[in-house]
């Protein structure tokens, strides 16, 4: 039988199918929740919900099993109980606690704790996601670079990873990844405007403001560099963070729990659009285009 510890995690080397042994399973009327040592399958953040789940399977003696959710499990040692997704009652590297990566699964399973499984993952959609949510991290950077000159009418203190002031961290209020997307929500409110952020200038411009991302966004896929994962360790709550070189920007790193492309190669275009929703509300859609 495999001891409890925090899972480890393969989801940001695009490593997509591997054997495990089960360390825990716990079940309800709908639902079975198994517990591997090590993944490949990225789960949904109970605490920033916006990179989705990934999908795919589990095999066991030649019967597949869907996986049909995958989320964030805390297990406290004492007493081996699971807690799943909003349940978790505490936050992670709690004395006592470990953080696991939950796999959701309908079907009645044929395999017990302590046997070996192997965990499949949709290569596609995973990728699908990881182009979508680096799309959105290289979208917000050229945002605030844009704005930073021509909307903001005194200095805020907050600047970004490029010393932009960063009107993406200010002003965000949702994102949300799905494949070869990235939807940002952003407010312009009261507190904004009074960092010095020119509102109605940027409503009235929105059109130049996304042809000038458009531009910033054309230059860097066009350098084609690598996109690194760096890694704090191989555990489900270990840092890791979205490294990218930006050319004479220079490379710069944003915390980052989601997967993500190898390089911006995979890119044949981004761009962005613009919605208002009212004097106060945008939203920022980055659309990337597979090469």
């Amino acid at each position: 039988m495999s001891a409890i510890a925090p899972t480890q995690v393969v989801f940001t080397q695009q490593q997509w199918l591997l054997d495990s042994p089960v360390m825990l399973i716990n079940y309800d009327d709908e639902n079975y929740y198994i517990v591997t040592q090590i993944t490949p399958f990225h789960p949904v953040s109970h605490i920033w919900p916006d990179h989705p789940a990934d999908q795919g399977r589990i095999i066991y003696a030649d019967k597949a099993y869907q996986v049909n959710n995958c989320v964030v499990g805390a297990i406290e040692l004492a007493t081996n109980r699971l807690f799943v997704a909003q349940d978790i009652p505490v936050k992670r590297d709690t004395e006592g606690w470990v953080f696991v990566v939950v796999h959701v699964v309908t079907d009645a399973i044929a395999f017990n704790v302590g046997d070996i499984i192997t965990l499949s993952v949709d290569s596609d959609y995973q990728q699908s996601l990881s182009r979508g949510h680096s799309a959105g991290h290289l979208s917000s950077l050229a945002l605030n670079k844009v704005l930073h000159n021509d909307f903001w009418r005194k200095e805020p203190t907050r600047r970004d990873e490029l010393g932009y002031y960063d009107f993406h961290s200010y002003a965000q209020e949702k994102s949300e990844v799905t494949p070869d997307l990235s939807t940002d929500t952003y407010r312009l409110g009261k507190t904004l405007r009074k960092r010095g952020l020119n509102s109605a200038d940027l409503l009235a411009e929105l059109n130049l403001v996304a042809e000038r991302i458009n531009l910033q966004l054309s230059d860097w896929v066009a350098l084609k560099t690598a996109v690194v994962m760096r890694r704090e360790g191989d555990h489900l709550t270990d840092s890791r963070y979205w490294q990218c070189d930006l050319g004479f920007e220079g490379i710069i790193e944003i915390p980052c729990g989601g997967t993500h492309i190898l390089s911006l190669s995979e890119y044949q275009s981004l761009s962005v659009s613009f919605d208002v929703i009212s004097e106060q509300n945008i939203v920022m859609y980055t659309t990337s285009v597979k090469a």
